[in-house]
């Protein structure tokens, strides 16, 4: 079966964590409310793969919230990306080794804006790890060297009162999603 041009990738913010419990069904559901053609997901993080439709970017975005609240309460972002913005975020990646070495804690934080000017270098210097992180656009590159489990970056980060909002997904995760759009 071919599939339509118009693709994107919407990944759900904090989902399947913490009792905010998003089934398959629920997204497959709600993107044929949207009228996408096809639809499939990735794991049970809240990866959602879309072909048809006819909104982009943020019309996406807001449809896609609307929706899922409206379909089950669940009241969370959507940030979404094309498959050629996939693969741009794969090849921008400032942290080639440490993909090749460790991808499950090498991080992409996904954002739906670049980090505000200033807050770059303020995230940088609440750092009291030895996690390093890139901005490129509207994603952050995080490389956790040792345990992304008991780091404190988080913590850190949320004591500046200057977290990036967003989601997060490992770099395993990131190349699952290029290769299910063939990019």
């Amino acid at each position: 079966m071919s599939r339509p041009a118009n693709r994107h990738v919407a990944l759900l913010r904090g989902v399947n964590v913490g009792g905010r419990k998003v089934l398959k069904d629920d997204l497959l559901g709600l993107a044929k409310d949207l009228g996408f053609d096809q639809a499939k997901t990735l794991l049970a993080s809240g990866n959602l793969l879309l072909w048809g439709g006819d909104k982009t970017g943020a019309e996406l975005e807001a449809a896609l919230e609307v929706g899922l609240d409206c379909r089950i309460g669940v009241r969370t972002e959507f940030l979404v990306r094309t498959p050629a913005e996939i693969r741009a975020i794969i090849d921008a990646n400032p942290y080639p080794e440490e993909a090749r070495s460790h991808p499950n804690h090498l991080l992409v934080h996904f954002l739906k804006a670049p980090l505000p000017e200033g807050d770059e270098a303020v995230l940088r210097a609440a750092i009291t790890g030895p996690e390093t992180f890139q901005a490129r656009g509207r994603e952050l590159y995080v490389d956790y060297p040792d345990d992304v489990g008991h780091s404190m970056l988080d913590r850190d980060w949320r004591k500046t009162k200057r977290a990036p909002n967003g989601t997060t997904r490992n770099w395993n995760t990131v190349q699952k999603l290029a290769a299910l759009f063939e990019v």
